[in-house]
């Protein structure tokens, strides 16, 4: 197919990049969600920094090619991407993640510079999207590319097969009933929105397989605050119990954030299976191509799994 005529299902953070890919490559595009943007999409805190997801030998490379367009897009405002540079430290002795090698700039803290508790840090610069601003702009440069919406439920993928000749299933959670995966399940995750005192740095914390995270994200006038991970929770409420916690882990990190005054609470549900998927098969003569269970990466993953599509269907 030098250009075809394409639909993809969801409008989260995959599905808008693998829309905007597709749509600026000259194949005719339509999304299809009942939400746009993704609820999911719109709750996170985002920075890229990949998860130990599988599979190992593809992600690195989407996450490579991720890595250079959000780079590229920090340097236009209009995206909610900008450069920052911070820290994430442990309070055990750790190694350095594996894919920082990918970031030029990595060096390893001397113990003045990491907080009281902490044992090794690194200090590096990545891009961190303001999820909201960043999925306005996509849905924006998707329209200026000829892209169309339209807000609706997809209760089946045989209901939209016909109208395409190839679906792009990136639906997230929805895949555990379109596509019929048992292995789809939500990690619930939960952030608070605060303003911004004066922080352009930011810290995360290693917290290896605890649900409690610590890490915060400065974006402009605001801070987001987080966080956790909890497998299996499907809530998309607020827990006042857990805000609390989290702005207490972060406040201990950080004592200007004292001065911050809470704006928002924020709950998504990062989609998760054992590995990602992303393949393609044959729906009633239809190319059906499969994009979801990102989990947490969704966006460190994006625009390389969006390239990795595009390829397929062409």
């Amino acid at each position: 197919m030098a250009t075809a005529e394409v639909l993809v299902v969801g409008a989260g953070i995959i599905g808008l990049t693998t829309a905007v890919t597709l749509a600026e490559a000259g194949h005719q595009v339509t999304v299809v969600a009942d939400e746009i943007p993704g609820l999911t999409s719109l709750a996170a805190g985002a920075s890229w920094g990949p998860y130990h997801v599988k599979p190992y030998h593809r992600v690195s490379w989407w996450s490579r090619h991720t890595l250079k367009v959000l780079t590229e897009l920090a340097d236009v405002a209009s995206t909610g991407v900008q450069m920052v540079s911070g820290i994430e430290a442990s309070r055990t002795a750790v190694s350095l993640p594996d894919w920082a090698a990918e970031l030029p700039d990595v060096k390893e803290c001397r113990g003045n510079e990491l907080p009281a508790g902490f044992r090794t840090g690194w200090r590096y610069t990545v891009p961190v999207i303001d999820m909201p601003r960043h999925l306005g702009y996509l849905l924006r440069r998707l329209a200026v590319a000829g892209g169309l919406i339209e807000e609706r439920y997809v209760a089946n993928l045989n209901d939209v097969t016909a109208k395409a000749d190839a679906v792009v299933n990136c639906s997230g959670l929805g895949a555990r009933d379109l596509a019929a995966d048992d292995s789809m399940y939500p990690i619930r995750g939960q952030l608070v929105v605060v303003s911004n005192p004066g922080i352009d740095t930011f810290f995360s914390e290693d917290t290896r397989s605890s649900p409690d995270l610590t890490h915060y994200l400065p974006q402009g006038d605001t801070v987001i605050l987080g966080g956790l991970a909890v497998p299996g929770d499907a809530s998309r409420e607020p827990d006042p119990a857990t805000a609390e916690a989290i702005i207490a882990r972060c406040f201990e990190i950080e004592p200007m954030l004292r001065q911050a005054q809470v704006l928002e609470h924020r709950v998504g549900l990062r989609p998760t299976r054992p590995q990602i998927r992303l393949d393609m098969e044959r729906l009633d003569g239809t190319l059906l191509i499969h994009s979801y269970g990102h989990g947490g990466a969704g966006a460190s993953l994006s625009w390389g799994c969006a390239a990795e599509t595009e390829q397929l269907i062409r």
